[in-house]
């Protein structure tokens, strides 16, 4: 087993993509039961491309770039295993000239979650952890839950949470029981108020809850955004407002590949009002500070 540690190119990538998701794995083992799958395909009109992390990997060098990836466990909440973090991390150690690896836990596992999530730090070098309230079926301000962001915390690692309304189940019956409530960035203040350094990443544009996440990120400077999940040319006026000025230093690039592509992200955002000067933070040097890369 390798330990993952960075072996990237400040100086040669261009962007640092904040959400690239691993659904399958080397085996055509599947992240989301099959119906889920086939819907989320549908939503986002991307083919049903699921890369295998070698091919994301390839995928980001021919383009400059470096890509944190991870997938979801949501192992109670769909009674589906997951594509495993350990082997994520593995693969990102083979590519660690373009990947960061983030892992996921189920945090409706109690104890088990953070005995997973401390041996995934100290083990395999994860850098972050990914979290989607909805997906996952859990309510991040629940004090039960706070034991997992502690040690979180306690490790120095990051904390991503999925925001707004998903892809995930939309238009399947009921919405296959998944509550979008539960991504309310608002839910996060209240992590955010507890676990002061806890670095906290929202993702997405937090529809139809912008300005809750920009006012948690406004008040709460351990919060950041990134911006992934949308094509540019859907973002709300006063996120792209936000990310050009009061909080350029904490927005980020993400793509939310394989259902969004970096390529159609980067056309897109030139079609913006985003302020130019404000790109070279959020493509890249406010993930490096956050990611405490070229230290």
């Amino acid at each position: 087993m390798t330990r993952y540690e960075p072996a990237i190119d400040l100086d040669r990538i261009t962007a640092i993509d904040f959400h690239v998701h691993v659904e399958m794995d080397a085996h055509g083992h599947n992240s989301l039961p099959d119906d889920l799958a086939a819907a989320a395909a549908a939503y986002f009109k991307n083919g049903g491309l699921q890369p295998e992390l070698d091919a994301i990997a390839a995928y980001y060098r021919e383009r400059d770039m470096a890509a944190v990836v991870f997938t979801v466990d949501a192992s109670t909440q769909l009674q589906h295993t997951p594509v495993s973090s350990a082997d994520i991390a593995q693969g990102a150690a083979r590519n660690n000239d373009v990947l960061i690896p983030f892992a996921s836990v189920d945090p409706r596992q109690g104890q088990q979650a953070v005995d997973a999530a401390r041996r995934l730090i100290e083990e395999h070098g994860v850098r972050g952890f990914k979290f989607h309230p909805t997906v996952q079926g859990f309510d991040p301000s629940e004090e039960r839950f706070f034991p997992l962001f502690a040690a979180l915390e306690e490790a120095g690692v990051i904390a991503l949470f999925h925001t707004g309304q998903t892809g995930i189940g939309a238009g399947m019956k009921g919405g296959r029981g998944l509550r979008l409530a539960l991504s309310n960035p608002m839910l996060l203040d209240e992590v955010a108020a507890e676990f002061g350094d806890l670095q906290i990443v929202m993702a997405h544009p937090s529809v139809p809850w912008q300005d809750e996440a920009l006012s948690v990120a406004t008040h709460k400077h351990n919060t950041w955004i990134d911006l992934s999940g949308w094509s540019p040319k859907y973002f709300p006026e006063a996120l792209v407002r936000a990310a050009g000025s009061y909080l350029k230093d904490r927005v980020l690039f993400g793509s939310d590949y394989p259902m969004i592509s970096p390529d159609r992200w980067l056309d897109d955002v030139s079609r913006t009002s985003l302020k130019p000067e404000a790109l070279p933070g959020i493509l890249k040097g406010n993930a490096i500070r956050l990611l405490g890369l070229g230290r």
